[in-house]
């Protein structure tokens, strides 16, 4: 099993987009066991699988979400169905959600927020060791993270392989890769835990205009990115976004560029993280 982070230091770089695209492809097409883990307290990569209502009612039947991989030993603590509070269960009895054959998804949960006013305790250890439990079960675990330094994030890194950088072509996007490297360079020193780039892929991307060109010309003048940059981009389709909020994704829109740039991503990322 192969545990990939799709992180960046700013919101709106298409990180979610990416990540939730990727396990389909790989789930749908490349036939693999996948695990999306929604770990962004917006939980905007549930909100790409499930409606809203469809989402209320997995919470009421009562169905696990990433707040119950870090609650222990707080108290789970929900406002779905009124103000209730339940123990936590252990690591080995959380279930994710069944989403098709190939893909199963531990749904986000707002309530996470709980967690990280708490801290502490190994708290940033607990998604490595739910996933531990997981190990037989799939070929690949896809993390969507939050966009800032936290627990979360760290959690993520340290229960990962490998990471991605989604990156828009626009300088603060740029900024906010020079950061994450600082980030991912301490919590790996700091835990003994090494994690390998597999990749820095470009979303939204409009090939003719300058500030694509010239995003690409700066990675690839980059040190620590020009070997890491895909040759494949994402192209910038305002039908992704619309589609995503009614649950399709870019295998559902069949627009033919996206499509094919959306499996060539992943046929890059399986390249970077080959073992053999």
């Amino acid at each position: 099993m192969k545990t990939i982070s799709f992180v960046n230091m700013k919101g709106g770089v298409g990180k979610t987009t990416l990540a939730v695209n990727v396990a389909d492809v790989l789930s749908r097409r490349l036939d693999k066991r996948v695990l999306l883990v929604d770990l962004d307290p917006q939980f905007n990569a549930t909100q790409s699988l499930y409606g809203g209502d469809e989402y209320l009612e997995l919470r009421r039947k009562g169905t696990d979400t990433i707040y119950d991989v870090f609650a222990n030993p707080a108290p789970i603590i929900s406002a779905v169905n009124g103000p209730s509070v339940s123990e936590p269960k252990k690591l080995s009895e959380i279930t994710p959600t069944k989403f098709s054959e190939n893909l199963h998804v531990l749904l986000g949960n707002l309530e996470i927020y709980r967690i990280e006013m708490g801290g502490g305790q190994g708290t940033e250890m607990r998604l490595g060791g739910f996933l531990k439990h997981k190990a037989n079960d799939y070929d690949f675990v896809i993390v969507d993270t939050p966009p800032t330094p936290s627990v979360f994030m760290s959690s993520a890194l340290l229960a990962s392989d490998y990471y991605v950088v989604p990156v828009k072509p626009e300088p603060m996007s740029r900024v906010g890769i020079d950061l994450l490297q600082g980030v991912i360079n301490r919590v790996s020193e700091n835990n003994g835990h090494e994690i390998k780039c597999a990749g820095v892929v470009i979303t939204m991307a409009q090939r003719s205009t300058l500030v694509y060109k010239d995003c690409v010309r700066e990675l690839k003048a980059d040190a620590t990115w020009k070997d890491r940059l895909l040759r494949q981009s994402i192209p910038n389709r305002t039908q992704i976004a619309r589609e995503q909020g009614n649950q399709k994704l870019i295998l559902d829109i069949k627009e033919p560029e996206t499509m094919r740039a959306i499996v060539n991503v992943v046929t890059e990322i399986l390249k970077k993280t080959d073992d053999t």
